[in-house]
């Protein structure tokens, strides 16, 4: 069965982006907008998991978290703007698990919901993604944060191994140059597409032997980028 995760925020873009990206995961995404909205879910369903933002309509999030404890141990990562030190520690001490402030990173969330699943023993459920993959003379090593091509390691960024990562385990599926922007530098970042296409194309140039004619990363011409060896 797919883990089931509550998101909470009254930014339906941000929303948007978080389900899309969980459920790329083979998570289980239920989304509210309001603090009303997230109790009344919270206690018709067992999440594994609730992403719930710090400022909320009609209920905050700090008030939500302390209701939900009240009938819940269920996981709570707090999303917030808000990078106070005593925001940190309220929330915390209304029961919340773990803390992210805005703008993030989705891959870093991500990291955070699998740590928090598994610590909690809501991992039962957790099929682990393999830590390396080969594919053609690629090698891949999520762990070492590793790169070889035909056994020669490759030198990449940080970006460039991210967006690598995410295209390689996820083979075939073509991702929007939009999609890669917001999972990749976060929903906030504040450049535009063309990153993503300057990333690429140095991506290219170090893995590829023949960057015009791609063997790994390829180009779905008015769509986006996708992977496959």
């Amino acid at each position: 069965m797919a883990r089931k995760i509550l998101v909470v925020d009254d930014e339906k873009l941000i929303v948007k982006g978080i389900r899309f990206s969980l459920e790329q995961d083979g998570y289980e995404v239920t989304c509210a907008y309001d603090g009303e909205e997230a109790l009344e879910l919270a206690k018709e369903t067992e999440y594994d998991l609730i992403l719930l933002d710090l400022m909320l309509p009609k209920i905050t999030g700090l008030e939500v978290c302390q209701q939900i404890r009240d009938f819940s141990n269920v996981p709570i990562i707090m999303l917030t703007a808000k990078g106070e030190d005593m925001d940190k520690i309220m929330g915390l001490e209304y029961g919340a698990d773990d803390y992210i402030t805005k703008p993030f990173n989705i891959l870093e969330v991500k990291a955070r919901i699998k740590a928090i699943i598994r610590r909690s023993g809501h991992g039962d459920r957790e099929k682990e993604r393999p830590k390396t993959m080969e594919a053609g003379g690629l090698k891949l090593d999520s762990e070492s944060r590793r790169v070889f091509i035909d056994g020669r390691e490759i030198n990449l960024t940080a970006k460039e191994f991210d967006v690598l990562e995410l295209l390689a385990f996820n083979p075939n599926k073509v991702y929007s140059r939009e999609n890669l922007l917001n999972i990749v530098w976060g929903y906030e970042y504040p450049g535009d597409v063309r990153t993503v296409d300057v990333h690429i194309r140095r991506l290219r140039e170090k893995i590829e032997e023949n960057p015009s004619e791609p063997k790994y990363v390829h180009t779905k011409w008015g769509v986006g980028y996708y992977f496959s060896a």
